[in-house]
């Protein structure tokens, strides 16, 4: 049972766009074999403006003998106590490079490769606000 990513775009503020509608099956690096492993659905409350780890990569290598591992990793960024605040924004970081803003409501799906050195996907509210984020990381 493969595991399946669907996107739709759509806008009314472009005339004539319509709608983009696409899916991606979750596959491991260079194969058409489906990704099996998962850190599963989790949240985390943060009440600091601290940069911390949200997925130690080093913990999602299963086969340490690969020389490519894919993964992809979900995060929203849900508010605080049923308020999304479109105020309060979470910098993502993998290996410490800074790869966006995820304001209230806001959310990534992206490729990550895991590999064994700790290019850890970190995380940094904008302040001490609490923000809750839904993340989940699929890999081989």
């Amino acid at each position: 049972m493969a595991t399946t990513a669907t996107i739709t775009l759509s806008s009314d503020t472009m005339s004539g766009f319509g709608s983009i509608t696409n899916e991606m099956i979750l596959r491991q690096a260079g194969t058409t074999t489906d990704i099996k492993e998962t850190t599963g659905y989790s949240r985390r409350k943060l009440a600091s403006a601290s940069k911390v780890d949200l997925i130690t990569m080093a913990n999602t290598r299963v086969d340490t003998t690969a020389t490519s591992t894919a993964a992809k990793i979900f995060i929203k960024n849900i508010g605080w106590n049923g308020v999304i605040d479109k105020t309060v924004g979470v910098k993502v970081f993998i290996n410490s490079v800074e790869i966006g803003v995820l304001y209230g409501g806001d959310w990534l799906m992206m490729p990550a490769g895991t590999t064994a050195d700790g290019e850890d996907i970190e995380v940094q509210p904008a302040n001490d606000n609490a923000v809750v984020l839904e993340y989940a990381m699929f890999f081989q």
